[in-house]
């Protein structure tokens, strides 16, 4: 019979093995991702991510869309919310830190002059906030840190603070 030690719901032998291998062989580190995106109407469309139910999107009523998903920016802050509770939930763990409640809140600030085409300039977020709620018994310091080093971890944290090349082609 095969015990599996979890806290947080996170199994930690998988965690431990996957940090293991990808220290004895850094190129198993190295992964891809991918998204087929298959417009729907109108300003919807959606999102198929490996063998997932499609993820939808469309915009809001204000900006021409009819409001049936969250639009593609929206869809950014749930990604970098979820990459953070990903990371605090992992590094809790391996903290020996149990979580009785996680939640974060992320807000960001969008001039959409550029998108409209009323001006030329930077179509994207000009600033993004993130609130972190951590219902624990760890010190105050200990929580901090953890947060910290998961801000300073994060994938989708660092795709959207920094400049990263994007290459768009068309297939024909």
């Amino acid at each position: 019979m095969t015990t599996t030690y979890t806290l947080n719901e996170v199994d930690i032998a998988t965690v431990a093995a996957l940090t293991e291998a990808v220290t004895a062989d850094p190129s198993a580190a190295l992964t891809t991702w991918s998204a087929d995106v298959r417009w729907t109407g109108g300003f919807r469309s959606e999102a198929s991510i490996g063998d997932h139910t499609p993820i939808p999107s469309d915009e809001p009523t204000g900006l021409g869309g009819t409001a049936t998903a969250p639009n593609p920016v929206e869809q950014v802050l749930g990604a970098f919310g979820n990459c953070l509770a990903v990371g605090i939930a992992a590094n809790a763990t391996a903290r020996n830190i149990q979580i009785e409640e996680l939640s974060i809140s992320v807000t960001g600030d969008l001039d959409l002059r550029c998108f409209l085409g009323v001006t030329e300039g930077h179509a994207g977020f000009d600033a993004i906030r993130a609130s972190v709620y951590l219902d624990t018994t760890a010190e105050a310091e200990a929580v901090d840190d953890l947060i910290r080093h998961v801000v300073a971890t994060s994938p989708v944290g660092h795709t959207l603070a920094g400049a990263i090349p994007v290459n768009v082609t068309r297939d024909e």
